[in-house]
């Protein structure tokens, strides 16, 4: 885009991903749109392919999130086929605004903190 004649990029939509005993991290930051959707989702797809035990989704640097980042997650969960558990951790007020309007924080497991993230005890929902 160009404003003003300046260019304007978007930082990546992956700022990390951490791999440790047990669970790996991906850190998202920014919008999370149509427009990268399809990063978030190579990403996530790539940590399902290293069997991971436990997948957390860091999203507190994450000011937006639309119907297409909404549906990577579903994916991204589907994916691991319930042999990892996939976890949201931090999310914003947008963020968690859109989970809860589109009904999915009643089916994904959302926690507070990242570092909770990664203790908690599989369950769904916040």
């Amino acid at each position: 885009m160009v404003d003003g004649g300046v260019r304007q990029l978007r930082e990546p939509a992956v700022r990390a991903v951490e791999s440790a005993a047990d669970a790996t991290v991906v850190r998202l930051r920014g919008e999370l749109d149509l427009h990268n959707a399809g990063e978030v989702r190579d990403a996530l797809a790539s940590v399902a392919a290293s069997s991971p035990r436990r997948v957390v989704v860091d999203l507190e640097e994450v000011d937006f999130v639309d119907s297409t980042a909404l549906g990577v997650f579903v994916e991204a969960r589907a994916a691991l086929k319930g042999k990892a558990a996939f976890v949201l951790a931090a999310p914003g007020p947008e963020t968690r605004r859109a989970l809860e309007v589109s009904g999915l924080a009643r089916v994904l497991d959302i926690r507070e903190t990242v570092d909770e993230a990664r203790s908690a005890r599989p369950g769904g929902g916040t």
